[in-house]
């Protein structure tokens, strides 16, 4: 028995109408691999990057500047994320990056014939690659290890790169301005134009907030981008097992030292951005706790993705505030680091607490959390 022609076209248009309804439900390859594959993460994503953009005119400059600070250590934490989340080498070393980096962009941009090393190039766009080519050159250089080393091994190796950049740039005074005396940080300049000074675009507040999140955004893009194409899941095959990686026709080597480049490569550029907000740096900031601040935003947002190291990055940075508040709370909390307790010492306590409970209870992170909150009301009222 045939169909009609008229019935077969009439149910091939409503399988069609079915099949475009359904989410989820890709026809393509290129449609799968999406950098937003569903409508809903289109609407959105733009719409909290329109909100992000728009609290500029909104909140008060002290505000803007914590969250700015937010967006800078949310790129050093996506950097970190590539190496350890998409690839699986565990770096403790990410501070070390993150020193080379903001030197760097110190240096090239600060004045010459000064107290200081300085080459009097302060154009933006001029320091900020160059603070990430030379971090990725480091990374290159200490990438070898990662292909003889793994697991616990290579995280006591890259744990010792802080403690070996602590002493060299507390020696190098030259670059570094010494322990307690420190240097100007990198000056943020485009075509002329001060940003780190009020302006007819704004406050400064104002106008570096822009700066940290078009930068963040553009980061953010980039990494989506990488973790989509054929080197993110050459990453993804040497974190599941490295050895299968290897048999399949993955070299190891390459992308092993491609994931710590481009990890440094990141956390080089947050680093000079990160100090811009406050002119200063210090050697005494790079030390074993800015890793575990990096360590806890990635483990806290949620591993292997790029939200995730935002959303951790943004957790971490409005934290701070609220443990800074503690001593007027609590007399026993000090705010002198001379004095135990003191406030630093119970946000090293609160970053390794917080790390257990994540791992323990939701190993994703608040990435996690979002896609069981999201699960959850797509199969409302229905518990399956």
């Amino acid at each position: 028995m045939t169909t009609p022609p008229g019935v077969s076209a009439g149910v091939s248009a409503g399988r069609s109408r079915r099949v475009r309804g359904r989410p989820l439900l890709y026809t393509s390859y290129a449609q799968d691999m999406a950098l937003l594959d569903t409508r809903a993460k289109r609407i959105w994503t733009g719409l909290l990057v329109l909100l992000a953009f728009a609290v500029s005119v909104v909140l008060a400059d002290r505000s803007l500047e914590v969250l700015a600070g937010a967006y800078v250590l949310a790129i050093g934490a996506i950097g970190l994320n590539i190496v350890t989340g998409y690839a699986g080498q565990v770096s403790l070393g990410h501070a070390f990056f993150v020193a080379i980096g903001a030197y760097t962009a110190a240096a090239l941009s600060g004045p010459p014939g000064g107290e200081n090393l300085g080459y009097g190039l302060a154009e933006i766009w001029i320091w900020l690659p160059a603070a990430g080519l030379v971090a990725a050159v480091a990374g290159v250089l200490v990438a070898p290890l990662a292909t003889r080393l793994r697991g616990l091994y290579l995280a006591i190796v890259t744990l010792g790169l802080v403690f070996l950049g602590e002493h060299v740039f507390k020696e190098w005074k030259e670059l570094t301005g010494g322990p307690g005396v420190g240097r100007e940080a990198a000056i943020p300049q485009l075509f002329g134009y001060r940003l780190d000074q009020d302006g007819p675009l704004g406050t400064k507040e104002q106008v570096l907030y822009l700066l940290m999140l078009s930068l963040l955004v553009v980061f953010a893009v980039a990494a989506r981008n990488l973790a989509r194409s054929r080197v993110g899941r050459a990453f993804a095959a040497i974190r599941d097992r490295d050895i299968a990686a290897e048999v399949i026709g993955v070299p190891l080597t390459r992308y092993k030292v491609l994931a710590f480049g481009i990890s440094s490569f990141y956390a080089g550029c947050a680093g000079g951005l990160l100090y811009c907000l406050s002119g200063y740096v210090e050697p005494g900031s790079f030390s074993l706790l800015l890793s575990v601040q990096f360590i806890a935003m990635v483990l806290i947002g949620g591993v292997a993705t790029v939200s995730g190291a935002i959303a951790g990055a943004l957790f971490i940075s409005l934290l701070q505030p609220v443990t800074r508040a503690l001593p007027a709370l609590l007399p026993v909390i000090s705010g002198d680091t001379t004095q135990t307790p003191n406030v630093f010492q119970v946000e090293t306590v609160l970053y390794g607490l917080l790390i257990v409970l994540f791992l323990v209870f939701e190993p994703r992170g608040l990435f996690g959390l979002w896609v069981r909150a999201r699960n959850y009301w797509k199969s409302w009222p229905f518990s399956y």
